[in-house]
Parts: structure tokens; sequence; C-alpha cells
């Protein structure tokens, strides 16, 4: 590209056909054609070789085109096509010099690049000025008479006219006036249209049709030089404002956008080059197609790329965005809007379709950061609702009304913030999120429901199970006639005061009397269970509890005071009562009785295991008995309600009385051992008997009263081994571990006091023999007492050897 004086050029199309698109791309950033839409002019030059074309285009434009050198002769100046932006003309105004017709040094070839040049000028150009010579006017063989047969030649190529402006520029005008020239010329152009073969379409159609004839003469520029630049100086005027209404070109048809006209011009040539026709109305269909298509993804990448939407894409990914709809159009608006105002020359259909592929590619993009905006509106309305939902209820306000209140406000809330994230290019259907919230808060509103419910039943049950639990097991321990029916009237009330509270709970759900009647049978259901299962947990504990029963009756007496067996108890009607009782708690925990149905229970576990006169029969082994408890069931008692089977009772009645005959047997033992404790004399037979047969013994020692002391000395010694060895206490829990217990502390209590004699008469003798001896022996007994309880069990206390040694001082 060449650029002098101001005035851009470039070699368009070089002499071997070669187009420089290149050149052609720089021209136009140059000039900045890409901004004029349809606000530029296109004009070209074609004639004969040598005939002063580019010094009349310098002169006319200002551009700088090569000129012949007149002292070298004739010869081609121009090759191929040259393109140049007019100076100082508005609008924007390209010129294209040709290189010219009939030269000789193309030879043969000339016809085939002048027919190309021809059609690629007349394809792309609004004003073609044709240069001819004044002097080839009427003449039949002239030079412009095959260009011009050419020209009209590739117009009716054209299909469609484009109403270009013919601008014939007669040169080297003599002094015949324009006024006789011009019809002479217009005659001949004339007869050359109607002398073309034209194609079916246009076999009628005019020249008007197809151009605008304008016809303008110069003076030599050799010979008149000031006069043709005063001339050419007033013909450039035309030229500003071409294609205004009225202008040069003001009626032109079929323009190309100047975004496409440089993707145009060399389609065009490809074209023209592969000897095609060229279809203009395609042709500009395609061009607008190609550049529509370019400038669609020239704004796509814009939008892509740009800032605001990067930052909404990124800021929606972690939440909402407000105004996320308005500031969406607003980009959106804007890629569009550049779009239109670059793509608005372009054939209307071909713009259209483009800009609304456009528009969809677009929302395609936006439309995942649009379905995120929906999705954190919808989960922010329901985490919204869910707390107001939940802080409704706390409240206090009931249930379904604090759920249609709620849900009615947050969907109107919802379709709000649905309509800010609206986008004004898009009709995307918004239904498909709104009914899937409405099924998450119904579904939420269902769980709280059920949890609300369950909360309440759970409540309500925790209390029933509280109030009959406790009492339940206070009446069934102590199990008598009334018991059942204690029961029955405990669970009633309680039932029912846990059901009308559980109705005034429930009464803000809006259940409907079938759901409510099935709660409230539950609520008594469960009450009933309570029952059952305490019943059932205490029935494994009906061993324990008899014998506690009996153990009470038997040992304490009707005042709850322990029993002291003293020989006047009758324990056989003490045991019987005792365990009657116990078998009256059996009767009692056999079954379940909260129907009011009548049962034999009590009576037949009398009959079978107190009845006195059964167990006699039992004994003629002549007679088989009958047992009523041998079986699994009890009569009229279903399983379900049964606690303790029939078997199962007896059973337990022969642990229970074999657990129990140890109390009853450590009872008698107390009896008889009271009775030996009490009778400590002899029988009146053995005394009188030891009175007739201790006479002489006696009388013996009245006589020596020495005998006495002896006797008194062994009674001392007898007295305290009895305190000290505790031979009362001994014998009192039989005589066998009486003996065995004496013999083990026998000897170790009398080598005790052996030893502590010893040691006592070592001693010096005091004043006093018989008191220090009396002394002595008291503290030998003393010490004697004391070695005894330490070798012994610990059967005797040192206070008794005490009290043994005070009775010693009275004696």
């Amino acid at each position: 590209m060449e650029k002098s004086d101001g005035c851009c050029s470039t070699h368009l199309i070089d002499g071997d056909g070669m187009f420089n698109d290149t050149g052609l791309e720089q021209l136009i950033k140059e000039v900045r054609l890409g901004e004029c839409g349809l606000s530029y002019a296109i004009v070209s030059i074609m004639g004969p070789q040598s005939s002063g074309k580019s010094t009349l285009l310098n002169h006319l434009f200002g551009t700088s085109f090569r000129e012949m050198d007149a002292f070298k002769g004739r010869s081609q100046t121009t090759k191929g096509i040259w393109l140049a932006r007019c100076a100082g003309i508005e609008p924007c105004t390209l010129v294209m010099d040709l290189e010219g017709t009939d030269g000789r040094e193309r030879g043969e070839d000339d016809t085939a690049f002048e027919k190309q040049s021809a059609l690629f000028a007349l394809a792309v150009s609004d004003i073609v000025l044709i240069n001819m010579w004044c002097h080839d006017i009427g003449r039949e063989q002239a030079a412009n008479k095959p260009l011009l047969k050419t020209v009209f030649q590739v117009m009716m190529r054209l299909f469609s006219p484009r109403k270009t402006t013919l601008m014939f520029v007669i040169r080297d005008k003599t002094r015949t006036p324009l006024e006789n020239l011009e019809p002479v010329l217009r005659e001949d152009i004339q007869k050359i249209w109607d002398s073309v073969p034209k194609p079916e379409a246009h076999k009628e159609t005019r020249l008007s049709e197809f151009f605008n004839v304008e016809v303008v003469a110069l003076s030599s520029y050799e010979e008149k030089e000031e006069q043709f630049k005063e001339q050419v100086a007033s013909l450039r005027q035309r030229f500003f404002h071409s294609i205004a209404p009225g202008g040069l070109a003001g009626d032109r048809r079929g323009v190309v956008p100047a975004s496409g006209f440089s993707f145009s011009a060399q389609e065009i040539w490809k074209v023209i080059k592969e000897n095609k026709d060229l279809d203009l109305p395609a042709h500009k269909v395609m061009v607008a197609t190609v550049r529509c298509e370019e400038i669609a993804n020239e704004k796509y990448g814009s939008f892509v790329a740009n800032e605001k939407w990067c930052q909404m894409e990124e800021a929606v990914e972690s939440g909402p965005v407000s105004g996320f709809g308005k500031k969406l159009s607003a980009i959106l608006n804007i890629s569009l809007s550049e779009y239109d105002a670059e793509a608005i020359y372009f054939d209307e259909g071909v713009r259209s379709a483009k800009r609304k592929q456009l528009e969809e590619k677009l929302l395609q993009l936006v439309q995942p950061a649009h379905q995120s905006m929906l999705g954190h509106i919808r989960s922010g309305t329901l985490e919204k609702f869910k707390e107001a939902f939940d802080k409704a209820l706390n409240a206090g306000e009931g249930f379904s009304l604090a759920a249609q209140t709620c849900t009615q406000s947050y969907m109107a809330q919802f379709d709000e913030w649905c309509a800010d994230a609206v986008i004004e290019q898009a009709n995307w259907d918004t239904s498909k999120v709104r009914d899937k919230l409405r099924r998450d808060i119904d579904a939420h509103i269902a769980s709280v429901h059920a949890a609300k419910l369950s909360e309440l039943t759970s409540s309500f049950e925790a209390k029933l199970n509280a109030a009959l639990s406790g009492p339940v097991e206070a009446l069934l321990d102590g199990a008598n006639s009334e018991t059942w029916s204690a029961i029955k009237k405990l669970l009633l009330r309680e039932t029912e005061s846990a059901v009308a509270g559980f109705c005034n709970a429930i009464f803000g759900f809006d259940m409907d009397e079938q759901s409510k009647d099935k709660l409230i049978a539950s609520l008594e259901n469960y009450g009933r269970g309570v029952v059952e299962a305490k019943a059932r947990e205490e029935s494994g504990r009906v061993l324990i509890r008899m014998k506690d029963r009996f153990s009470m009756l038997f040992s304490h007496d009707s005042d709850s005071m322990p029993r002291i067996w003293t020989g006047k108890e009758d324990i056989r009607a003490i045991t019987k009562t005792a365990r009657s009782a116990s078998l009256k708690l059996l009767s009692v925990m056999a079954a379940i009785r909260l129907d009011d149905d009548v049962d034999s229970i009590e009576t037949t576990l009398s009959s079978a295991l107190m009845d006195a006169k059964n167990n006699a029969a039992v004994k003629d082994r002549s007679i088989i008995p009958f047992d009523p408890l041998a079986s699994n069931s009890w009569e009229k008692i279903p399983s379900s309600r049964t606690l303790i089977t029939p078997v199962q009772c007896k059973s337990l009645w022969r642990q229970f009385k074999t657990e129990t005959e140890y109390t009853v047997t450590q009872a008698i033992s107390a009896q008889e051992a009271h009775k030996r404790n009490n009778n400590w004399l002899p029988p009146p037979w053995a005394i009188l008997a030891l009175v007739v047969l201790g006479f002489n013994e006696f009388m013996t020692l009245l006589r020596n009263p020495l005998y006495l002391g002896v006797i008194f000395v062994g009674f001392l010694l007898i007295k305290a081994l009895w305190v000290q060895l505790d031979i009362s206490g001994e014998f009192r829990n039989g005589a066998l571990p009486g003996l065995l217990s004496l013999s083990s502390k026998f000897v170790p209590t009398i080598m005790n006091l052996l030893k502590r004699l010893a040691e006592e008469g070592q001693k010096p003798a005091t004043a006093d023999p018989q008191r220090n001896a009396t002394k002595s022996f008291q503290n030998g007994s003393s010490s004697f007492s004391d070695s005894s309880s330490s070798a012994s069990s610990g059967v005797t206390s040192p206070k008794q050897g005490t009290e043994y040694s005070n009775t010693l001082k009275d004696d």
C-alpha cells in the first residue's frame, strides 16, 4: 500500500489477476471504511489505453496514480486495477483505476482481462467513468464501441439491475458544442444496447433500468490545461454527496455495507476468475451471510470477554445476584445493539437470521447462569420459608394456618425474585422451578407435619407412660382382689386425660376425622400397651414378690413388728396365711384383666395348690388325680392376655415352697431353742434323786469345811470357764456345732489360765496373804478371760469377764 499527500492507494489486482487482499484490508483500516456503513461510494474508470484515465483521476480526486510520460511514447502505464481514496470528498469515496483496453502489451489476451476487469468494476462500483476521445463519437468502428458492447454484455449477465451511473467523459472536446455531441452519443449507446443479446428475463428491459447515463466533456489537457483544470474542478463538485438523493449515485441498489466490501470484492473477483456467471443478488446474500456471521462471532467473543458478565457469572455460582435479569439484559442489549449497528446495511433476511442465531447463542451461554440464579432463588426461598414456618409454629400459630400463610407469602416472593432474574431477550419458562419449589415446600410441610405429630404423640405417650408405669407397678406389688379393677380405672382416667390434651394440641393441624381417630386410637392402644408391658415385666419378678410377701407376713405380726418366736405362735397357721397371700399375688399376676371378663384363676390355683384334701387324695395311689394346672392356657383367657401359664404357676409354686421352707424351719428351730433356754432346771425326780443319793456326801461336807473351800474354788473355775467359753451361747445353735466350737477353744483357754496363775505365783506376798491370794485369783480370772477371748472366735466379750469378776467379789 502506498501513501502520499494524505492519499492512500493499493494495487488491488495485479497484472496477473492476483487479488491483493492484504493491501485492501490495510487500506480499509487506514481510511476507516468499516465504520461507514452504507455511506461510501466506489468510482471506477474504464477506457482505451493511454487515454489519460490516470491523469483525469489524479486531477479529479486528488489521487496519485501513475501517469504516462508523453515523451517516452504511448505505452501501458496502469497494469491491473489500482484502488485509492479520493482526497477531500465526502462521503468516503474510493476510486479504481482499471488497466486500459485495446493495449498492445497484452496482445490477444486483452479481451479476456478487459471483460474481467469491466465485470468487476460494474459489480462493485456505484459510478463508472468511461473515458473516450471526442473524435471517436459517431464512428461505427471507433474504439469505444467494443468497450461499450462488452460493458452491456456483462450487465446482461448480472440478471438484476443495480442502477449504476455511467458517466461518459469526452476528452479533448472540439469546437462542436456538447449539446450536439450528447444526442449522438446517447443514440450510439442505445444502438449498442439494442444490439446486445439479452437474456429472456431482460428482453424488454430498457437501458434506463440498468444505467443512469451522464455525459460530460473536457478540454484537452495538453493544449488547454487551465481550462481542463477548471472543468475538472467543476466536475469534482458533483462527486460530493454523490449517494445522497439526487446525486450521481442517489438511486443505486444492492449496496454492500462497507464492513463487507473487502470480502465481497474478493468473492466477486474469485467468481469472475473462475468464469462463472455472477448473480449479484445471491452474492449480496452470501456477503451478508459471511459478514453478519463474522460480526455475530465478534460480538459473541466480546460478550464472553465482557468483564461485567464474567463477574456476574462468577458471582452467581456462589449465590444470588441482585438485579441479575436487568444487568444481564443490559449486557445482552449492548452486544445485540452493536451487532445491529454493524450489520444494519446487510440483507435484512440474512441480518435477522444471524441476529437470531447470535441471540440464541448468547442465551445458550447465559442459560446455566440463569439456571444457577433460579436455583439460588429457589433454595433461598425454601430456607426463608422454613425459618418463617418454624417461627410461626413456635409462636403458637396453628399448623395449617401457618403453612398456608407462609406458602402463599413465599411463593409470591419467589415470583418477585424470578421477575427480577428474568432476561428480556429470553422467553424462558420458570414454571418447572416454581413447581419444584412448591413440591419442596409441600414436602417440608409434610415432613414437619409428621415430625410435629410424632413429637406430640411421643410427648403424650411419655406422659401416659409416666402416669401409668409407677402406679401400675405399685398396684401389682400390693396385688389383691381389687388390683385389676384399680388398674382399669387408672388406665381409663389417664387415657381420657391424655386424649383430651392430645386433641387440643392437634386442633390447629386441620386433620380429617379418620386420621384424628386413628391417632387417638393409637394413643389409647399405647396406654393399654404400657399397662400390659408393665404387667409382663412384673410377672417376670413374681417369684421374688411372692417370697417378699411371704417373708413380710411370716416374719411380722399384724402391727408390722418383727416376730419373736417364743413358742406360743402357731407357725402352721401363720405359714398358711402367708402362703395364701403369696398365692393371691400369683393369681393376680397370672393374666391381664383389663376387660370385664370373669375368670377362675384364683379358685383353680387355690384348689390345686392349697387344698389339703387334694393333697391327701394324692397319697391314695389307687386314685389318678385330676391336675387343673397341667395346661398351657387358662380357661376363658386368651394367650395374648396370659402372663403366667398354669404349668408355669405350678412350677413357680413348687420353687416358692422350696425356697420358703428354710424360713419356716428356722422359725420352728427358734421356738424349740427358746423352750430349751427357758427350761434349764432338771426334772423334779432328778432333784429328789440327788437329795436322797447325795445325803451322805452333803453331811461329809458339813463335817469338813475344807471341802467347801475346794468346792468353792472349783465352782469359781467352772464359772469362769462357763462365762469365758459362753457355753450356753455355743449350744444355742445345736449340740453338735456347740461341741465342735468348744473343743477348739477349750485347750487354749486352760493353757492361758495356767500361765496366768504361774505368773501371779511368782510375785512377792503382801501382809495380807489371804487378800493377795483372792486378788491374784481375780486377776488370773480376768487374764484368763482376756486370753480365752483372744484365743476364741470372739464370742465372749471382756464385759462378760468383768461382770463375772464383780460377781466373784460380791460372793
